[in-house]
């Protein structure tokens, strides 16, 4: 019988998963702390962050220990032809998207095709054989709004995966998805 060298776990490569997060202006946005520091438990993953402007409002950029890139590194990075475009990049670089939270307005804009900032531009351009998921977050008034509905199948239309709404006590005081 063939004899098999026994690998040492030391010897092993381990592959490493590239996830780009991006974050929208929802309240929500102040966990943006605490889904980094979690997802950076996961051995092998790598993680960047893309950010609105509005999404800046809820977090301080400090508090987050990884790259964060904002639409204003989209402009810096390019100067002429040959340059690098980075929300091309960033699709190239990821092997899976988590957009958490996604806001009502992101959503509205992802649905409809919308590409006016560093975030939807990616997600426009995403490899759609990756996996992107998303993550509503929005006041419940805002999420039972009719259109709600049809933007979030729309997105799942596309490929993409929801990773639903829980009901829970909102910043504003109600309670509700």
């Amino acid at each position: 019988e063939p004899v098999f060298p026994i690998e040492n776990s030391s010897s092993v490569l381990q592959k490493t998963t590239r996830i780009l997060v991006g974050v929208t202006g929802s309240v929500a946005a102040l966990k943006l702390p605490l889904l980094i520091a979690q997802l950076l438990k996961i051995p092998g993953l790598e993680v960047k962050v893309v950010t609105t402007e509005r999404a800046k409002h809820f977090y301080r950029a400090q508090e987050i220990p990884v790259t964060l890139y904002s639409d204003e590194d989209e402009w810096q990075l390019w100067k002429g032809r040959s340059d690098p475009v980075l929300h091309i990049e960033l699709r190239r670089w990821a092997d899976l998207m988590l957009v958490a939270p996604l806001d009502a307005n992101t959503l509205a804009k992802l649905a409809n095709g919308i590409c006016d900032n560093l975030l939807t531009c990616v997600i426009r351009a995403w490899d759609l054989s990756k996996p992107l998921l998303f993550c509503p977050a929005m006041n419940t008034a805002m999420w039972e709004h009719p259109i709600t509905a049809q933007q979030v199948e729309q997105l799942k239309g596309f490929g993409y995966t929801e990773i639903p709404c829980v009901v829970k006590k909102l910043v504003c005081g109600d309670e509700g998805q």
